[in-house]
């Protein structure tokens, strides 16, 4: 064994000296190049057993982060990393190698991309590495106590070791994170296209489907109650958090109607998405509650909301419902952000008849003549006429719903049928509707105003 004098340093120094008998020497000198062997010394020890240090920094995990204790299979992807970056930290330390250029070992990599996939949060990850890090510095200076070293030459070497396992611990978690962020993003991707092309799969099969089985596969009731909606942002204000953006809306909005269960979204394009909240029974009138919610927002997006409806049939027909109101909305330049339902009087009439808008445009203004003009006077002449012949063609109750003196609705409803050209009673119907689809498409279905 090699002889040390105190005040004196000798350059006798080998691994197994290091590994078994450095705890019988007292070493009072000390330098960078001493509080390295030392340092070696308690790797080359450590490493002989890394097996149990790991184990015992796992178990110390395992008992601190519940997340991490989710089935067997991950617990042994988190031995097999925390024994990668035990023994890759005591080779930095024994051979005081930089831990600047290290890279994740390929079980640390694959243990934080099961962690994506299985939703554990980032959070629990993170919280894993420094525990590690705290438990593997009470391991290694349990080490050093053991040794027969000098006050200075301890300090010394704690400061060997100390910052090289904060690095190391920073740099690897930084790339983990990383990792784990990659994961989630190409996992959740692929799950959500897989779902989204299931749900499209359920919405446009004329064959009978499997319930129980499209249930599992879009992780949606479709036994339930739904309520379909469709939501989108104007192109200006389209960005790259569009979608994400809708997506939090439609679960914020979900939880202050009483959602049953978790929403289902998909995204439609880069600025729509199209949603369905479930309920175990019918939900009732919601518009009311959804213009509320909306009413408190700032920068809510645009909504078309669907009819309430049961079971798979009801999944579509609530969606088709919605889209239709959508079509509605998208043609009409409302200030935003503007809510329509296809239960809101005559909005589905106007969708149906306004299916094809050139065409649409070509019929009102045959019907309606110069009372199809875009322009604010003929828009108030249209929205009195047709008040009047949806009440029944009568002056006191078109004057009580439009807040009107009775003689101010008879004069307005002269000046529709003049403006039009010709009297209503023989085509009553078709003026009706014509007004209807100017009520809900606005200027895509009118005359030009030749003054503008």
């Amino acid at each position: 064994m090699p002889n040390f004098v105190a005040g004196e340093q000798t350059e006798i120094f080998d691994e197994r000296w290091a590994a078994g008998y450095v705890r019988n020497v007292v070493i009072a000198g000390h330098d960078d190049a001493y509080a390295n062997r030392c340092t070696a010394a308690i790797a080359a020890r450590m490493n002989e057993r890394v097996g149990e240090v790991s184990a015992a920094i796992r178990t110390y995990i395992e008992d601190d982060v519940a997340d991490l204790r989710r089935d067997p299979h991950t617990g042994d992807l988190l031995a097999a990393s925390v024994e990668a970056n035990v023994a890759t930290i005591l080779h930095a330390l024994r051979y005081n190698v930089s831990v600047a250029d290290i890279q994740a070992a390929p079980a640390v990599v694959d243990y934080a991309r099961r962690l994506a996939q299985q939703g554990v949060p980032a959070n629990a990850l993170a919280r894993a590495y420094r525990l590690g890090e705290r438990r593997l510095t009470e391991l290694m200076f349990a080490e050093l106590h053991a040794m027969a070293i000098s006050p200075t030459g301890r300090i010394d070497v704690v400061e060997r070791i100390t910052p090289t396992l904060f690095d190391y611990i920073d740099h690897i978690t930084e790339q983990v994170l990383a990792i784990y962020d990659d994961e989630r993003e190409q996992w959740l991707e692929s799950q959500n296209n897989a779902r989204a092309v299931r749900a499209h799969e359920v919405l446009s099969s004329r064959a009978p489907v499997d319930v129980d089985a499209a249930t599992e596969a879009i992780r949606y009731p479709l036994r339930w109650h739904h309520v379909a909606l469709v939501l989108w942002y104007s192109a200006e204000e389209v960005d790259s958090d569009a979608i994400p953006s809708l997506q939090r809306f439609v679960r914020d909005l979900a939880d202050s109607l009483g959602a049953a269960s978790n929403p289902l979204v998909l995204a439609a394009d880069r600025a729509i998405v199209w949603a369905w909240l479930p309920y175990r029974s019918a939900p009732g009138d919601l518009v009311a509650e959804i213009r509320k919610f909306v009413s408190a927002r700032r920068a809510a997006p645009d909504i078309a909301i669907g009819t309430p409806a049961a079971g798979i049939d009801g999944f579509r027909y609530s969606h088709r419902s919605a889209h239709r109101a959508y079509s509605v909305a998208s043609a009409h330049e409302w200030p935003a952000p503007s809510i329509v339902a296809a239960d809101d009087p005559g909005l589905m009439t106007a969708a149906l008849l306004g299916g094809i808008v050139e065409e649409a445009h070509d019929w009102v203004s045959e019907v309606l003549g110069d009372l199809a003009g875009d322009n604010e006077n003929d828009e108030r002449l249209r929205d009195t006429l047709r008040v009047f012949l949806r009440t029944g063609s009568s002056y006191k109750a078109a004057a009580a719903e439009l807040n009107l003196h009775f003689n101010s609705v008879k004069y307005r409803v002269g000046r529709a049928v003049a403006r039009r050209g010709r009297a209503i009673e023989a085509d009553r119907l078709d003026v009706e509707l014509a007004l209807l689809v100017c009520h809900w498409y606005g200027p895509v279905v009118l005359r030009p105003d030749p003054d503008q």
